[in-house]
Protein backbone atom coordinates (compact mmCIF):
# COMPACT_ATOMS: atom_id res chain seq x y z
CA UNK A 1 0.00 0.00 0.00
CA UNK A 2 2.83 2.13 0.74
CA UNK A 3 1.25 3.98 3.67
CA UNK A 4 2.55 4.00 7.35
CA UNK A 5 0.52 2.17 9.57
CA UNK A 6 0.95 1.97 13.37
CA UNK A 7 -1.26 0.29 16.69
CA UNK A 8 -0.65 0.89 19.72
CA UNK A 9 -2.71 -0.85 22.85
CA UNK A 10 -3.32 1.00 26.05
CA UNK A 11 -4.97 -0.66 29.20
CA UNK A 12 -7.80 -2.30 26.04
CA UNK A 13 -7.99 0.69 24.10
CA UNK A 14 -6.32 0.63 20.65
CA UNK A 15 -5.37 3.58 18.47
CA UNK A 16 -4.90 3.14 15.11
CA UNK A 17 -3.28 5.32 12.83
CA UNK A 18 -2.27 5.89 9.31
CA UNK A 19 -0.34 8.08 7.88
CA UNK A 20 -0.40 8.19 3.76
CA UNK A 21 0.98 10.78 1.29
CA UNK A 22 -1.96 12.90 0.85
CA UNK A 23 -3.99 12.87 4.09
CA UNK A 24 -3.84 10.77 7.17
CA UNK A 25 -6.60 8.97 9.92
CA UNK A 26 -5.09 10.03 13.82
CA UNK A 27 -6.32 8.17 16.68
CA UNK A 28 -8.69 5.73 15.35
CA UNK A 29 -10.48 5.07 18.51
CA UNK A 30 -11.94 1.44 18.57
CA UNK A 31 -13.23 0.09 21.89
CA UNK A 32 -14.96 -3.04 23.11
CA UNK A 33 -13.95 -6.37 24.93
CA UNK A 34 -10.12 -7.17 24.69
CA UNK A 35 -11.22 -10.57 23.38
CA UNK A 36 -11.70 -8.83 20.19
CA UNK A 37 -8.30 -6.76 20.07
CA UNK A 38 -7.17 -9.35 17.15
CA UNK A 39 -9.19 -7.73 15.01
CA UNK A 40 -8.09 -4.40 15.17
CA UNK A 41 -6.05 -4.47 12.52
CA UNK A 42 -8.75 -5.13 9.95
CA UNK A 43 -10.68 -3.08 11.44
CA UNK A 44 -8.63 0.30 11.28
CA UNK A 45 -7.47 -1.08 7.07
CA UNK A 46 -11.12 -1.30 6.51
CA UNK A 47 -12.22 2.53 8.16
CA UNK A 48 -9.15 3.44 6.03
CA UNK A 49 -10.41 1.71 2.86
CA UNK A 50 -14.01 3.83 3.58
CA UNK A 51 -12.26 6.95 3.70
CA UNK A 52 -10.15 6.66 0.90
CA UNK A 53 -13.39 5.36 -1.19
CA UNK A 54 -15.11 8.38 0.44
CA UNK A 55 -12.18 10.86 -0.99
CA UNK A 56 -12.73 9.19 -4.65
CA UNK A 57 -16.43 9.87 -4.76
CA UNK A 58 -16.07 13.45 -3.70
CA UNK A 59 -12.76 13.99 -5.31
CA UNK A 60 -14.85 16.77 -7.70
CA UNK A 61 -17.60 17.95 -5.31
CA UNK A 62 -17.28 21.22 -3.32
CA UNK A 63 -17.49 19.23 -0.11
CA UNK A 64 -14.71 16.81 -1.23
CA UNK A 65 -14.22 14.65 2.35
CA UNK A 66 -11.91 16.43 4.13
CA UNK A 67 -9.56 15.20 7.22
CA UNK A 68 -10.94 17.61 9.72
CA UNK A 69 -14.28 15.48 8.82
CA UNK A 70 -12.99 12.07 9.73
CA UNK A 71 -13.94 11.84 13.16
CA UNK A 72 -16.50 9.08 13.52
CA UNK A 73 -18.00 9.93 17.10
CA UNK A 74 -19.76 12.63 18.58
CA UNK A 75 -18.22 12.60 22.19
CA UNK A 76 -15.19 14.63 21.90
CA UNK A 77 -16.93 17.36 19.78
CA UNK A 78 -19.72 19.02 18.49
CA UNK A 79 -20.58 17.17 14.76
CA UNK A 80 -22.75 18.69 12.45
CA UNK A 81 -25.56 16.13 11.21
CA UNK A 82 -25.64 16.70 7.15
CA UNK A 83 -26.13 14.59 4.63
CA UNK A 84 -21.86 14.58 4.48
CA UNK A 85 -21.47 13.36 7.72
CA UNK A 86 -24.18 10.10 6.66
CA UNK A 87 -22.16 9.30 4.08
CA UNK A 88 -18.85 9.34 6.08
CA UNK A 89 -20.91 6.98 8.50
CA UNK A 90 -21.99 4.78 5.99
CA UNK A 91 -18.99 4.16 4.02
CA UNK A 92 -16.58 3.98 7.32
CA UNK A 93 -19.29 1.25 8.41
CA UNK A 94 -19.08 -0.63 4.97
CA UNK A 95 -15.32 -0.65 4.79
CA UNK A 96 -14.77 -1.85 8.42
CA UNK A 97 -17.53 -4.86 7.54
CA UNK A 98 -16.25 -5.20 3.91
CA UNK A 99 -12.55 -5.69 4.93
CA UNK A 100 -13.90 -7.96 7.88
CA UNK A 101 -15.62 -10.50 5.82
CA UNK A 102 -12.51 -10.50 3.53
CA UNK A 103 -10.45 -11.99 5.72
CA UNK A 104 -12.85 -13.97 7.61
CA UNK A 105 -13.29 -16.02 4.01
CA UNK A 106 -9.59 -16.11 3.62
CA UNK A 107 -8.82 -17.79 6.69
CA UNK A 108 -7.06 -14.88 8.27
CA UNK A 109 -8.89 -15.60 11.81
CA UNK A 110 -9.16 -18.62 13.97
CA UNK A 111 -12.30 -18.73 14.66
CA UNK A 112 -13.72 -17.37 11.12
CA UNK A 113 -14.34 -18.99 7.70
CA UNK A 114 -16.33 -19.31 4.90
CA UNK A 115 -20.20 -19.28 5.40
CA UNK A 116 -21.15 -23.07 4.24
CA UNK A 117 -25.06 -22.67 5.98
CA UNK A 118 -26.33 -22.90 2.90
CA UNK A 119 -24.31 -25.32 1.34
CA UNK A 120 -26.21 -28.63 -0.66
CA UNK A 121 -29.47 -26.85 -0.04
CA UNK A 122 -31.89 -25.84 -3.36
CA UNK A 123 -30.90 -22.22 -4.53
CA UNK A 124 -33.03 -22.17 -7.62
CA UNK A 125 -33.86 -24.06 -10.70
CA UNK A 126 -30.85 -25.46 -11.81
CA UNK A 127 -28.75 -24.38 -9.06
CA UNK A 128 -27.54 -25.72 -5.33
CA UNK A 129 -25.21 -23.64 -2.63
CA UNK A 130 -22.01 -24.87 -2.22
CA UNK A 131 -18.71 -23.34 -2.24
CA UNK A 132 -17.30 -20.84 -0.06
CA UNK A 133 -19.83 -17.75 0.58
CA UNK A 134 -18.44 -14.84 2.14
CA UNK A 135 -18.96 -14.65 5.84
CA UNK A 136 -20.95 -11.45 6.23
CA UNK A 137 -22.33 -12.72 9.31
CA UNK A 138 -18.93 -12.39 10.84
CA UNK A 139 -18.34 -9.09 9.20
CA UNK A 140 -21.48 -7.65 10.75
CA UNK A 141 -21.13 -8.83 13.86
CA UNK A 142 -17.41 -6.82 14.14
CA UNK A 143 -18.41 -3.99 12.43
CA UNK A 144 -21.31 -3.21 14.35
CA UNK A 145 -19.38 -4.16 17.44
CA UNK A 146 -16.47 -1.48 16.82
CA UNK A 147 -18.01 1.34 14.89
CA UNK A 148 -21.38 1.68 16.81
CA UNK A 149 -19.47 1.73 19.81
CA UNK A 150 -17.55 4.63 19.06
CA UNK A 151 -20.70 6.63 19.46
CA UNK A 152 -20.60 7.89 22.94
CA UNK A 153 -23.87 10.49 22.14
CA UNK A 154 -27.65 9.93 23.18
CA UNK A 155 -29.62 12.17 20.95
CA UNK A 156 -30.82 13.13 17.75
CA UNK A 157 -26.78 13.16 16.29
CA UNK A 158 -26.32 10.01 17.93
CA UNK A 159 -29.48 8.16 16.76
CA UNK A 160 -28.77 9.71 13.23
CA UNK A 161 -25.01 8.02 13.18
CA UNK A 162 -26.27 4.86 14.24
CA UNK A 163 -28.73 4.66 11.27
CA UNK A 164 -26.18 5.27 8.80
CA UNK A 165 -23.69 3.00 10.49
CA UNK A 166 -26.56 0.45 9.84
CA UNK A 167 -27.58 1.54 6.11
CA UNK A 168 -23.40 1.09 5.50
CA UNK A 169 -23.40 -2.19 6.70
CA UNK A 170 -26.94 -2.90 4.63
CA UNK A 171 -25.03 -1.70 1.63
CA UNK A 172 -22.62 -4.44 1.81
CA UNK A 173 -25.13 -7.22 1.95
CA UNK A 174 -27.33 -5.25 -1.11
CA UNK A 175 -23.96 -5.79 -3.81
CA UNK A 176 -23.24 -9.03 -2.88
CA UNK A 177 -22.81 -10.93 -6.02
CA UNK A 178 -23.99 -14.84 -7.23
CA UNK A 179 -21.43 -16.39 -8.29
CA UNK A 180 -21.77 -20.20 -10.12
CA UNK A 181 -19.88 -23.08 -11.23
CA UNK A 182 -21.10 -25.29 -13.67
CA UNK A 183 -21.35 -29.34 -13.71
CA UNK A 184 -22.19 -32.27 -15.66
CA UNK A 185 -21.08 -34.60 -18.85
CA UNK A 186 -18.76 -32.91 -21.01
CA UNK A 187 -19.66 -29.14 -19.75
CA UNK A 188 -23.47 -29.14 -20.12
CA UNK A 189 -24.03 -27.67 -16.95
CA UNK A 190 -27.10 -29.30 -16.43
CA UNK A 191 -26.09 -28.58 -12.54
CA UNK A 192 -24.21 -25.40 -11.21
CA UNK A 193 -23.23 -25.13 -7.83
CA UNK A 194 -23.07 -21.32 -6.52
CA UNK A 195 -22.04 -18.95 -3.36
CA UNK A 196 -22.08 -15.45 -1.99
CA UNK A 197 -19.25 -13.21 -2.56
CA UNK A 198 -18.83 -9.41 -1.72
CA UNK A 199 -18.65 -6.76 -4.68
CA UNK A 200 -15.63 -4.48 -5.57
CA UNK A 201 -15.63 -2.00 -2.52
CA UNK A 202 -15.79 0.78 -5.48
CA UNK A 203 -18.57 -0.83 -6.85
CA UNK A 204 -20.12 -0.11 -3.02
CA UNK A 205 -18.52 3.33 -2.55
CA UNK A 206 -21.14 4.21 -5.81
CA UNK A 207 -24.17 2.26 -4.32
CA UNK A 208 -24.07 4.36 -1.15
CA UNK A 209 -22.67 7.52 -3.16
CA UNK A 210 -26.13 7.33 -5.20
CA UNK A 211 -28.14 6.71 -1.48
CA UNK A 212 -26.41 10.06 -0.62
CA UNK A 213 -28.16 11.86 -3.12
CA UNK A 214 -30.76 11.09 -2.77
CA UNK A 215 -30.55 11.02 1.54
CA UNK A 216 -33.74 11.65 3.49
CA UNK A 217 -34.16 14.47 5.93
CA UNK A 218 -35.51 13.29 9.32
CA UNK A 219 -37.79 15.64 11.82
CA UNK A 220 -37.53 13.74 14.62
CA UNK A 221 -39.31 14.16 18.11
CA UNK A 222 -36.62 14.82 20.51
CA UNK A 223 -38.99 13.87 23.71
CA UNK A 224 -39.02 10.33 22.45
CA UNK A 225 -35.19 10.44 21.51
CA UNK A 226 -34.28 11.60 25.32
CA UNK A 227 -36.56 8.88 26.59
CA UNK A 228 -35.71 5.99 23.81
CA UNK A 229 -32.34 6.33 22.28
CA UNK A 230 -29.20 4.86 24.02
CA UNK A 231 -26.11 4.65 22.19
CA UNK A 232 -24.95 1.83 25.15
CA UNK A 233 -27.41 -0.42 22.93
CA UNK A 234 -25.29 0.50 19.56
CA UNK A 235 -28.91 0.25 17.87
CA UNK A 236 -30.98 2.94 17.07
CA UNK A 237 -34.48 2.15 18.25
CA UNK A 238 -36.83 0.64 15.71
CA UNK A 239 -39.57 3.17 16.33
CA UNK A 240 -37.66 5.96 15.43
CA UNK A 241 -37.91 5.48 11.78
CA UNK A 242 -40.22 3.65 9.08
CA UNK A 243 -38.77 0.66 8.18
CA UNK A 244 -38.49 1.53 4.63
CA UNK A 245 -35.85 4.06 5.13
CA UNK A 246 -34.20 1.41 6.92
CA UNK A 247 -31.21 1.49 4.09
CA UNK A 248 -31.63 5.29 3.54
CA UNK A 249 -28.86 7.38 4.22
CA UNK A 250 -30.62 9.61 6.91
CA UNK A 251 -29.67 13.26 7.97
CA UNK A 252 -31.04 15.99 10.51
CA UNK A 253 -29.81 19.37 9.06
CA UNK A 254 -29.00 21.14 5.95
CA UNK A 255 -25.20 21.43 3.89
CA UNK A 256 -23.89 24.69 4.43
CA UNK A 257 -22.09 26.86 1.50
CA UNK A 258 -19.04 24.76 1.22
CA UNK A 259 -18.01 27.40 -2.05
CA UNK A 260 -16.56 30.07 1.06
CA UNK A 261 -13.80 28.98 3.27
CA UNK A 262 -15.30 29.00 7.17
CA UNK A 263 -12.76 28.25 9.83
CA UNK A 264 -15.11 27.89 12.36
CA UNK A 265 -16.70 25.68 10.43
CA UNK A 266 -13.78 23.43 9.28
CA UNK A 267 -14.85 24.75 5.57
CA UNK A 268 -12.09 25.23 3.07
CA UNK A 269 -13.98 26.66 0.43
CA UNK A 270 -13.43 25.93 -3.54
CA UNK A 271 -10.70 28.62 -3.83
CA UNK A 272 -7.27 26.97 -5.58
CA UNK A 273 -8.97 23.40 -6.01
CA UNK A 274 -8.58 21.69 -9.25
CA UNK A 275 -11.10 21.17 -11.60
CA UNK A 276 -11.37 19.17 -14.96
CA UNK A 277 -11.94 21.16 -18.20
CA UNK A 278 -11.72 19.41 -21.62
CA UNK A 279 -10.51 16.13 -20.46
CA UNK A 280 -11.10 12.75 -21.99
CA UNK A 281 -12.08 9.71 -20.45
CA UNK A 282 -14.30 11.27 -17.79
CA UNK A 283 -17.64 11.23 -16.82
CA UNK A 284 -19.93 14.12 -17.93
CA UNK A 285 -20.29 14.94 -14.03
CA UNK A 286 -16.51 15.63 -13.95
CA UNK A 287 -16.40 17.84 -17.02
CA UNK A 288 -18.65 19.82 -15.46
CA UNK A 289 -16.63 20.15 -12.26
CA UNK A 290 -15.27 23.69 -13.36
CA UNK A 291 -18.43 24.91 -13.46
CA UNK A 292 -19.63 23.14 -9.95
CA UNK A 293 -16.72 24.26 -8.38
CA UNK A 294 -16.00 27.53 -9.99
CA UNK A 295 -18.47 29.74 -12.11
CA UNK A 296 -21.03 28.23 -9.78
CA UNK A 297 -19.26 29.32 -6.40
CA UNK A 298 -17.94 33.04 -8.08
CA UNK A 299 -15.08 31.74 -8.86
CA UNK A 300 -13.04 32.11 -12.75
CA UNK A 301 -11.12 29.32 -13.81
CA UNK A 302 -7.46 29.86 -14.68
CA UNK A 303 -5.79 27.93 -16.89
CA UNK A 304 -2.21 27.16 -15.75
CA UNK A 305 0.63 25.06 -18.13
CA UNK A 306 2.93 22.83 -16.47
CA UNK A 307 5.57 21.38 -17.11
CA UNK A 308 5.05 17.10 -16.08
CA UNK A 309 7.76 13.90 -15.96
CA UNK A 310 6.22 10.57 -17.26
CA UNK A 311 7.89 7.67 -18.60
CA UNK A 312 8.17 6.75 -22.61
CA UNK A 313 10.16 4.31 -25.14
CA UNK A 314 9.81 1.59 -23.08
CA UNK A 315 12.13 -1.57 -23.95
CA UNK A 316 12.36 -5.09 -22.54
CA UNK A 317 15.89 -6.21 -22.41
CA UNK A 318 16.87 -9.42 -21.74
CA UNK A 319 16.42 -10.40 -18.92
CA UNK A 320 14.41 -9.34 -17.46
CA UNK A 321 13.80 -5.53 -17.09
CA UNK A 322 11.93 -2.39 -18.96
CA UNK A 323 13.56 0.37 -19.25
CA UNK A 324 12.46 3.76 -20.17
CA UNK A 325 13.07 7.04 -20.76
CA UNK A 326 11.95 10.18 -19.07
CA UNK A 327 10.19 12.41 -21.30
CA UNK A 328 8.86 15.97 -20.34
CA UNK A 329 6.06 17.41 -21.57
CA UNK A 330 3.35 20.50 -21.20
CA UNK A 331 -0.33 19.96 -19.80
CA UNK A 332 -3.12 22.27 -19.02
CA UNK A 333 -4.35 22.30 -15.61
CA UNK A 334 -7.32 24.35 -14.48
CA UNK A 335 -7.94 25.82 -11.13
CA UNK A 336 -10.61 28.15 -9.60
CA UNK A 337 -9.26 31.72 -8.45
CA UNK A 338 -11.06 34.66 -7.13
CA UNK A 339 -11.16 37.66 -10.43
CA UNK A 340 -8.40 40.10 -9.74
CA UNK A 341 -10.24 43.03 -7.37
CA UNK A 342 -13.37 41.63 -7.12
CA UNK A 343 -14.79 40.34 -3.67
CA UNK A 344 -15.94 37.24 -2.62
CA UNK A 345 -19.14 35.86 -4.37
CA UNK A 346 -21.27 33.80 -1.96
CA UNK A 347 -22.15 30.29 -3.85
CA UNK A 348 -25.33 28.01 -3.58
CA UNK A 349 -24.20 25.90 -1.21
CA UNK A 350 -24.42 22.53 -2.55
CA UNK A 351 -22.03 19.79 -3.07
Amino acid sequence: MGDLFMLRVTMGICYATFSASAWSVNNFLITGPKAYLTYTTSVALGAQSGIEECKFQFAWERWNCPENALQLSTHNRLRSATRETSFIHAISSAGVMHTITKNCSMGDFENCGCDESKNGKTGGHGWIWGGCSDNVEFGEKISKLFVDSLEKGKDARALMNLHNNRAGRLAVRATMKRTCKCHGISGSCSIQTCWLQLADFREMGDYLKAKYDRALKIELDKRRLRAGNSAEGRRAPTEAFLPSVEAELIFLEESPDYCTRNSSLGIYGTEGRECLQHSHNTSRWERHSCWRLCTDCGLQVEERRMEATSSCNCKFQWCCTVKCDQCRHVVNKYYCTRSPGSPWSRGKGST
